[in-house]
């Protein structure tokens, strides 16, 4: 929080506690009440910040009861400034450039803020350094998603103190957008899209939503009391990606070289095992709960993924590339 003055400005934390150390190191004793009245903020606000330079920045501050001010016992060469090892510095920079996920959203102004202070209270050396930092690193999308700001907002607020939500939602290939009653549980950022989970009065049970597919977003007044056992990880555990079922598929692919290769350099999914065979095929196992995803990205393979089993996996596999190759026919 930050304190306000007599006429209606805010000073920095840091800012403040710094002038505070100039007047302390010159000797000139100051108390609660000078500096008050120097910095325009409140005694106790002083106060606050005294306790936080004894106690929290380790600096020798006591009071000098004859002189009616604080001092310190012992030399201080310079104020505490905010120490990065090269690791940090470079992690304080890409955590900057990963923000990308959350241009547009409620989170994107207070997270830059951030790490812009922490920016400047680093030592000038480490500071000039960090454009050379920034210059080496950089991320890329393939595809923002888009957000209504306000419908994000009201997300958020909804998530965070539990209120209830009637939104007008409306599905891929639905032609009548539906009005839905919902207690917004968790926004969760998944593969660069955002998703809610939330219990739909509706369908009676936790449903996956998309904001994008919002149409309207209304607060309804009500609050709920979210389940102690709602957990997104044990929902989304046999997914592959943010579709969960009630299925139990042991899901066998088998890919050629060169895919073979893009496969064993990511973890796809907790439950993945590879084998690998003599002619440089490599076989991908999954445990999964459903198989709408697992197809589309079997299908993005091309040629070079192939389905050994189960035999249901195989089968949409072949039907979704039969419509393929029809849909391109001349």
């Amino acid at each position: 929080m930050k304190a306000t003055g007599r006429r209606g400005t805010s000073r920095p934390p840091l800012e403040r506690m710094l002038r505070i150390h100039q007047e302390v190191q010159a000797g000139r004793f100051p108390n609660a009440s000078t500096l008050a009245q120097l910095l325009e903020v409140s005694p106790k606000t002083i106060q606050r910040d005294l306790e936080f330079m004894r106690d929290r920045l380790g600096l020798p501050l006591e009071y000098h009861p004859r002189r009616f001010g604080y001092y310190y016992t012992e030399p201080v060469e310079s104020f505490p400034s905010l120490q990065l090892t090269e690791g940090e510095l470079v992690a304080l920079v890409l955590a900057e450039k990963a923000l990308q996920q959350y241009r547009g959203t409620p989170f994107e102004r207070p997270l830059l803020s951030a790490i812009h202070k922490m920016e400047q209270s680093l030592p000038e050396t480490i500071s000039v350094n960090l454009a050379g930092v920034a210059r080496a690193f950089s991320f890329r999308q393939r595809a923002e998603p888009r957000l209504d700001l306000a419908v994000f907002d009201t997300l958020t607020r909804a998530v965070t103190h539990c209120e209830q939500l009637e939104i007008l939602y409306r599905k891929p290939g639905q032609s009548r957008p539906e009005r839905r009653r919902i207690d917004p549980y968790h926004l969760a950022n998944i593969n660069g899209e955002w998703y809610l989970f939330a219990h739909d009065h509706l369908r009676g049970s936790i449903r996956t939503f998309v904001p994008a597919r919002m149409l309207e977003v209304r607060p309804t007044g009500q609050t709920f009391r979210p389940p102690t056992r709602f957990s997104p990880d044990d929902l989304l555990r046999g997914s592959f990606g943010v579709r969960s079922g009630s299925g139990h598929y042991h899901v066998t692919l088998l890919f050629h070289p060169p895919a073979a290769d893009y496969i064993r350099e990511k973890k796809w999914h907790p439950t993945q095992t590879l084998r690998e065979r003599r002619n440089g095929t490599l076989e991908l196992h999954l445990q999964l709960s459903e198989l709408e995803e697992i197809t589309r990205w079997v299908l993005s393979w091309g040629g070079q993924a192939r389905v050994l089993r189960p035999r249901e996996l195989i089968e949409r596999v072949q039907q979704a590339a039969t419509r393929l190759v029809e849909a391109h026919k001349t």
